[in-house]
């Protein structure tokens, strides 16, 4: 079984779509025995809340499931929890090694470097592109399906 946390600032944007987007994935493979796929913060701002109406309208666009959720915070305790810990942005990769005390068993990841990228995921609570937000999730959540 292996355990996937999603991570991004608020958990209301990008990682509950990578969420949404490698549970969708995983089911369309058959393989939803095979995974437990999760979705976390860094920061304290949206704790509680839902998914971002523009996250919800373009997985509804994409007819992808997705369930009403409350924000949560990344703990210590999640480095023991999942086998990997995906950001999507630099700033997420450093707050999530602080929370947990470094990487030592080398869980941590940027999304698209799945894919061979070293950029970011689109945050479209700058850029208001969910549309960008989502072909950026789509390829790494591909792209990560495809190393299991």
């Amino acid at each position: 079984m292996k355990r996937i946390l999603f991570v991004c600032h608020g958990n209301i944007c990008r990682s509950p779509m990578a969420e949404f987007v490698m549970k969708h994935l995983v089911e369309q493979a058959g393989r939803e025995d095979e995974f437990i796929i999760e979705s976390a913060a860094t920061s304290t701002e949206e704790l509680g809340n839902d998914i971002h109406p523009g996250t919800r309208a373009k997985l509804d666009e994409e007819g992808i499931a997705y369930k009403r959720r409350g924000a949560r915070q990344i703990i210590p305790e999640d480095y023991n929890e999942y086998d990997l810990l995906i950001g999507m942005d630099e700033e997420n990769i450093r707050n999530m090694k602080r929370c947990f005390g470094g990487d030592s068993a080398h869980k941590v990841f940027k999304l698209l470097s799945f894919c061979g990228k070293t950029r970011d995921v689109a945050d479209p609570w700058f850029t208001g592109n969910f549309d960008e937000t989502y072909r950026d999730v789509l390829a790494g959540c591909t792209a990560l399906l495809q190393t299991f």
